[in-house]
């Protein structure tokens, strides 16, 4: 009997490519948390988050025959997920939602930010930089891949993104 879980990640990648899906399911196990903590650092409820790792592993095993270098499968599969996630963000109504805690939102008047009501002002894509360099350790060049810009302008954007957090947490 084959052991996944000590196999390592190319040769599960490999196994996948062929159709095995026990290999798909050893590579989900290991990247599922970095996977649901981007989610959710990027849609706002974690329900939302969930559905769009579902979403986003079913077209990865999918289309995982399509994928042309092993080497880059967590950015492959992390692209799948921005972009699922930006489906999802188009999707979901704007409204005015009330407080979930009305003292932290009177604490939040009194000039104390919680980072992560203060991450979800950032708009879609700099959330997603700022979760993927940050909370992920990808490099720019890795984040410009996934999600089809220029390493230099995913710096750029980080940066801004990095000064207005600030800005919002002072």
């Amino acid at each position: 009997m084959y052991d996944y879980n000590d196999s390592s990640e190319l040769v599960l990648i490999r196994r996948a490519q062929r159709g095995d899906a026990k290999a798909f399911s050893g590579l989900y196990a290991r990247i599922y948390k970095e996977l649901y903590r981007f989610a959710l650092y990027t849609m706002k409820h974690p329900q939302d988050a969930e559905d769009a790792v579902s979403e986003a592993v079913i077209a990865a095993y999918e289309n995982i025959h399509k994928l042309k270098k092993e080497e880059s499968f967590r950015s492959w599969i992390f692209t799948i997920l921005a972009n699922q996630c930006r489906r999802k963000l188009k999707n979901i109504p704007r409204m005015e939602e009330l407080p979930e805690n009305l003292a932290a939102e009177v604490q939040d008047h009194a000039g104390h930010c919680d980072v992560r009501a203060a991450f979800m002002k950032l708009d879609e894509e700099d959330r997603i930089i700022v979760a993927c360099s940050v909370l992920e350790g990808y490099a720019s060049a890795e984040i410009g891949r996934m999600l089809g810009m220029n390493p230099a302008t995913v710096r750029s954007r980080k940066a801004r993104a990095m000064d207005k957090l600030r800005q919002i947490l002072i």
